[in-house]
């Protein structure tokens, strides 16, 4: 008997194999043991005893016509399910191609495991073909690199993939394999072949911060009349949203959330203060009158904190991380709370139950109504436009209207990500909108939604909608996958913001160096609907924007295969970025202006 992630515990039935076993089988049961969800990869002569365990144990693995979408796609499942995202790729090139998305997963803190090849020990540097010093170039790319050595090694190594990439704050594992070791066979004692439950998903375990720490904070808390709450991806990690939704209610504080951490409460509710950084609502604002910040699960980056000029100097700050390290990195902090976010913020709220606020915090509350009055009655504008070409703030709106409260918004890096960050409003808390904020690579799009779809699908056909959002640049570089989510069974709407530029270049031309001077940020007309049913997809091109609610509803609705929008948007580089319109915009020399 082979004892699996869902009935393991802590005492494991012993398991037995009377009969030889390739270290490539063995990868494959112990994956499958782990209960790994749909692997994403292409195969070489290194890994053939894998595929060849993958296939003879029926697992599901989706061939791709890239390694980093296979990896991004995986990527994006482990986002959505909580367990690591399993892909592959072979010897040299087929290993280089998943760096950019596996250093993705590490900046962001998601789990995923990718099995890699490597030459026959025995011939190693003597020039073997599409030989490369590729455990050098994994390593500083994922949070941990196991080098598999030895046959008989492999149950206890996969088990430590799994411990490492779910334990703390998440990341990527690459299980390095010899060819020799993939090919190799052993007789497999009884018992080595079990999961341990508690790293079959994040958080593996949960640290709790100290509690005399807790009591500080909520002492500070609660004697501050201007509170804010930071919001990180972090919440989504540790899935914080029940917690940090009850604190904010009970001691009436607002909630500001980063990219990565949208859906941490509603957009909706009354507390949410939308995005704060380099593009904001009113959240900016509300970051520099504050007199206690309470960061959770964020990492106080660039972006989130507009180049490092946020908060304003001598505000004090409480910040929950499970990364000791990052609490105090460049923002001196009051009170640090190393632990797990949704341990945390329960610690925290109990603590404030016996705290006495200094002061009534309604005229604070007033205010924070007030303001989001004031921002939905200016963004109107732009979401109702009937600009032709399309505004991208119409698009948004069009998606806040078509959106069910379950369904799943995906942004592609960069100009995607930032319309849809500071327009998009998500309906319930949790992973309801996903970006990848890590690197910001352009090219998430389309596999961040094949892996998305394939970890909501049901059997009954109930699964929400998923709907991703990607410029022509990303688009351009993934679209052969579009065979591969047709091949995989997948249904899902990819939004083409087609303004045929490398838009958010375009527009950093246009205000560092003023109108006319671009240089290879633009694009030749392409019609992404035409290619998609070239693709045998579904493909609707979109040039008005009367016409956006009705091919929305139709994408939606669509099952048997993904269906591209192509969306018509400007073309104006001064009306490209969400923030400012760029022909007002003043920038200063050597500075990032947006």
């Amino acid at each position: 008997m082979i004892t699996t992630a869902e009935d393991s515990n802590n005492t494991h039935p012993p398991s037995s194999h009377d009969e030889p076993m390739s270290g490539g089988r063995a990868l494959a049961e112990m994956l499958r043991i782990n209960g790994a969800g749909p692997i994403f990869g292409m195969a070489g002569f290194q890994l053939l005893p894998y595929y060849e365990g993958v296939r003879r144990l029926g697992m599901e693995h989706h061939l791709v016509n890239d390694e980093r979408v296979g990896a991004f796609a995986a990527d994006a499942y482990a986002r959505l399910t909580g367990r690591p995202g399993i892909c592959d790729g072979t010897l040299g090139p087929g290993t280089t191609n998943l760096v950019t998305a596996l250093v993705e997963s590490l900046n962001a803190g998601v789990p995923v495991i990718a099995l890699t090849g490597n030459t026959h020990r025995g011939h190693s540097w003597k020039n073997m073909t599409q030989e490369a010093r590729q455990v050098e170039i994994l390593r500083p790319a994922v949070k941990e690199l196991i080098r598999v050595e030895a046959v008989e090694r492999i149950p206890e190594l996969v088990r430590r993939a799994f411990s490492v990439a779910t334990s703390g704050r998440p990341g990527p594992v690459v299980l390095d394999i010899p060819e020799d070791v993939a090919h190799a066979e052993h007789t497999f004692a009884a018992g080595e072949f079990f999961a341990d439950a508690a790293t079959a998903r994040v958080p593996a375990r949960r640290p709790r911060p100290d509690a005399s720490e807790v009591e500080r904070a909520a002492a500070l808390l609660a004697r501050s009349r201007r509170p804010l709450i930071l919001a990180g991806g972090g919440v989504h990690l540790s899935e914080a949203h029940d917690a940090l939704l009850h604190l904010a209610e009970a001691a009436g504080i607002p909630v500001a959330h980063t990219l990565s951490g949208k859906g941490a409460i509603p957009c909706t509710h009354d507390l949410s203060a939308g995005l704060f950084g380099r593009y904001s609502r009113y959240a900016n604002e509300l970051i520099e009158s504050s007199d206690c910040l309470l960061v959770v699960g964020c990492k106080l980056g660039e972006i989130a904190t507009k180049r490092y000029t946020l908060p304003r100097p001598g505000t004090p700050l409480i910040h929950l991380d499970i990364v000791a390290e990052e609490i105090g990195r460049w923002a001196p902090t009051r009170v640090g709370l190393w632990g797990d976010a949704r341990a945390g913020l329960s610690d925290l709220a109990t603590a404030l139950e016996s705290a006495t606020p200094t002061d009534d915090r309604s005229a604070y509350r007033d205010e924070v109504r007030e303001r989001r009055s004031a921002w939905e009655a200016e963004a109107r504008a732009r979401y109702e436009s009937d600009e032709v070409p399309i505004n991208m703030g119409r698009l948004v709106g069009e998606l806040n209207e078509a959106m069910p409260e379950d369904g799943i918004l995906l942004a592609d890096g960069g100009f995607a990500s930032h319309w849809a960050g500071l327009l998009y409003d998500t309906k319930r808390a949790g992973r309801g909108f996903v970006a990848d904020r890590g690197f910001a690579s352009i090219g998430y799009g389309l596999p961040g939604a094949l892996g998305t779809a394939l970890a909501v699908r049901t059997d009954d056909g109930s699964a929400p909608p998923v709907v991703s959002i990607t410029g022509d640049s990303g688009l351009n570089m993934t679209i052969g996958d579009l065979e591969t989510a047709r091949r995989a069974g997948t249904a899902f709407t990819l939004v083409v913001v087609n303004n045929a530029a490398s838009g958010y270049i375009k527009a950093l031309q246009h205000a560092v160096y003023g109108e006319g001077s671009y240089q290879s940020a633009s694009l030749i007309e392409t019609n992404y609907a035409e290619l998609a049913r070239n693709f045998g997809c579904h493909g609707h091109r979109v040039e008005h924007p009367d016409d956006l609610a009705p091919a929305l509803k139709q994408a939606m609705a669509t099952h048997d295969a993904p269906t591209v929008v192509d969306v018509v948007v400007t073309r104006d580089p001064g009306q490209m970025l969400p923030g400012v319109d760029n022909r007002t915009l003043q920038v200063r020399p050597g500075d990032r202006p947006v």
